[in-house]
């Protein structure tokens, strides 16, 4: 009887070890997975200050005067941001307004056309079978490494040739075919859409056009929207392209505006307010634009969630 009470008490001391060491290595665990996890929030801290200062910098630099702004500490807000935003308006008689309702055409059509052909051809990669597909998404593949200033140059020399150098079209018919964008739909389209959904529209007698708008493009829209606000940020930002086609300064975006401005400054140091306020000013429709989609990826990321 004894013996049994004492194997019982064995037994017990050596799963408390158990237990408690089992408790320790959790602890352990945890205390590391912090570590990291502190590690990571700090970098990503430092990177979003890192960010964040040159813009905050631009907005307070257009709240001041020609003589504020070179007198004054860089951070230290002025007083004349509303007096600016109405010189900027009236100078040259309100081209800058002009220039950004430009941008605003070139962005926003450019990068819905832009996504329409990019879910059309994701589409069409990910879900038809054909001779040379890999070839050719290898081809759209290459396209992402080119830089924009090796092109630039030969899309001017033939849409001088077309004879539309210098139009609108100049500056919106090189953004619509964008590679990264086809690589990105043809990622959505594969994880979005089900074969078996396509077979099903397919044989209750819906053709490939309606089956594409029917089906296919609601299932990928939560994933064109980030091919969307890429394509957008990246022509309303464009500087090089609209520099090359364009010498009509009704028809400048915001960026090239801008870039003309500056060299007027150069003499004029009173113009360097106007052009920081321009430059906070162009900033805007892109935050409205990230802070109204933004809805969408979070639809996304719960829906994966869920699905998971």
């Amino acid at each position: 009887m004894a013996s049994s009470t004492h194997t019982t008490a064995r037994s017990t001391a050596s799963d408390t070890a158990r237990g408690l060491d089992a408790g320790r290595r959790r602890h352990q665990r945890g205390k590391a997975r912090g570590g990291r996890s502190g590690l990571a929030s700090t970098v990503l801290l430092l990177g979003a200050v890192y960010c964040i200062i040159p813009v905050v910098w631009v907005v307070v630099a257009a709240s001041k005067s020609p003589g504020e702004l070179f007198t004054t500490f860089s951070f230290a807000p002025g007083a004349s941001l509303l007096e600016n935003i109405a010189t900027l308006s009236s100078y040259d008689g309100g081209r800058f307004w002009q220039w950004g309702l430009n941008s605003l055409f070139y962005a926003g059509l450019g990068a819905l056309l832009s996504t329409l052909v990019s879910a059309m051809a994701g589409y069409g990669l990910a879900k038809f079978t054909f001779r040379g597909r890999e070839v050719l998404f290898s081809i759209v593949l290459a396209g992402v490494l080119v830089p924009g200033i090796v092109v630039a140059v030969p899309q001017y020399l033939l849409l001088a040739r077309a004879g539309l150098a210098g139009s609108y079209w100049s500056v919106l018919l090189p953004v619509i075919i964008n590679p990264f964008g086809i690589f990105l739909a043809r990622v959505f389209a594969a994880a979005a859409v089900p074969d078996d959904t396509l077979e099903a529209a397919r044989l209750d007698g819906a053709g490939e056009a309606r089956t594409f708008v029917a089906i296919a493009l609601p299932m990928m829209t939560q994933g064109l929207v980030t091919v969307f606000l890429l394509q957008f940020v990246g022509i309303w930002n464009n500087f090089l392209l609209p520099f090359i086609m364009l010498s009509d300064q009704d028809k400048y975006p915001m960026t090239l505006g801008l870039y003309s401005f500056l060299a007027k400054g150069a003499g004029d140091s009173d113009l360097y307010p106007l052009i920081l306020t321009g430059s906070a000013l162009s900033v805007i429709p892109l935050i409205a634009l990230i802070l109204f989609l933004q809805r969408y990826w979070r639809t996304d990321l719960l829906a994966g969630g869920l699905k998971g």
